[in-house]
């Protein structure tokens, strides 16, 4: 299984994206056929050279992302020996969520994101959560959205920088949040036991 850690590598910005093939100028080594966390996507390489990476964007994905375009994260997968930071990310995103608010914190800044309801029941405080392919701390938790604080390092090495407001943003998930609800057994009327709503105190 692929594996990312939602430390980003670098910042790389898109070049082009016309008919589903995604160009994105950036520093990565990549060859033909790896795969490659873009904003929090798990892309294959189909094409490399001149410091650019492209992909082949299937229409499933477009619908489950935010658009690609401007600045974007960049991660390669996870190779045997690498070191594990950060939180286990499949690259595979849930939903687009919407940030509300962002406001100063020091020398960093601390974010609220909502994100599609089916979504927010992952969300635990103090659990983890990758916000446009970065692994973040969920800071706290209330019925509609979840807050992340980010330190300066968060804001200078990634795109996240770049939040205000009404952006979109790619979420995915915790795996073991998963895992656990599809173990749960089921309720009564057989059908599967939803997770308790998140709360502030969760």
């Amino acid at each position: 299984m692929l594996v990312f850690t939602g430390l980003v590598r670098e910042v790389g910005e898109v070049a082009s994206f016309d008919d589903g093939r995604l160009v994105v100028e950036c520093g990565t080594a990549a060859e033909l056929g790896d795969s490659v966390a873009i904003a929090g996507v798990c892309l294959t390489v189909v094409a490399n050279g001149g410091g650019r990476l492209s992909f082949d964007v299937v229409p499933e994905t477009l619908a489950r992302v935010k658009p690609f375009e401007g600045r974007v994260n960049v991660e390669p997968a996870l190779r045997a020996g690498d070191p594990l930071g950060g939180h286990q990310v499949q690259g595979h995103v849930d939903g687009v969520g919407r940030v509300t608010s962002l406001v100063p914190d020091g020398d960093g800044a601390r974010v609220r994101i909502e994100p599609p309801p089916e979504l927010l029941r992952y969300c635990v405080e103090k659990g983890s959560v990758t916000v446009d392919g970065v692994s973040l701390t969920v800071a706290g938790v209330d019925g509609q959205g979840f807050e992340v604080a980010l330190i300066p390092h968060t804001l200078a090495a990634t795109t996240l920088s770049d939040l205000a407001p009404g952006a979109e943003v790619n979420l995915e998930a915790d795996v073991l949040a998963k895992y656990v609800e599809k173990l749960l057994p089921p309720r009564a009327g057989g059908a599967s036991r939803p997770a308790e709503p998140a709360s502030g105190d969760a």
